[in-house]
């Protein structure tokens, strides 16, 4: 799935994966990509972090949503020196995720412990991204809209790392024009 507002397509880059993830709920737009479990099994495997067919259950849907959303949560808190206000069941679902320390590549990694064929080692290829883009430089740029009726994840590619808005065409518009209009209401 391309991010429809940047044109960026996730591939091997964990920022952009995660980014992807986040954004399986538009809440704009009210749809959900995340609806069924075999509706999350369909996204994994298009990210290739599953083979074909791989099922998943409701539990693994409830594991995913958990992520997801303290995923958002946690990119949030990336705008600003706030604590972020994340889910309490996040530390129970990432450390619920079947996933080990690999030291064979050039960098040590986080790899799944399950066969590659369930939706958990799916998500914990997910969760592994957050210490990839770390690694990368990435995680604390990943970001979420602050227009209330948004929240789309975002990654601010600013120089200054200030960007506030998926995009100012809509989010940051709609932000300003209701500004406008409050202060020349009173």
């Amino acid at each position: 799935m391309a991010d429809a507002r940047s044109g960026e397509r996730p591939g091997d880059d964990p920022a952009l994966l995660l980014q992807d993830f986040v954004n399986t709920l538009d809440i704009d737009s009210g749809t959900e990509g995340l609806a069924s479990p075999a509706a999350l099994a369909a996204w994994l495997a298009g990210r290739g972090l599953v083979p074909d067919g791989t099922p998943a259950g409701d539990a693994d849907l409830a594991t995913a949503i958990t992520l997801r959303e303290g995923l958002r949560e946690a990119m949030a808190g990336h705008h600003g020196p706030q604590e972020p206000d994340l889910p309490a069941d996040l530390d129970d679902t990432l450390s619920a995720l079947p996933l080990r320390v690999e030291l064979t590549g050039a960098r040590p990694a986080l790899v799944p412990l399950d066969p590659p064929a369930t939706a958990a080692a799916g998500l914990a290829r997910v969760a592994a991204a957050i210490t990839a883009a770390a690694a990368g430089g990435t995680w604390s740029r990943l970001k979420v809209c602050q227009e209330g009726t948004c929240r789309w994840a975002f990654l601010d590619t600013s120089k200054n790392r200030s960007r506030t808005w998926c995009s100012m065409r809509t989010c940051g518009n709609r932000t300003k024009t209701r500004a406008y209009r409050a202060r020349n209401r009173a």
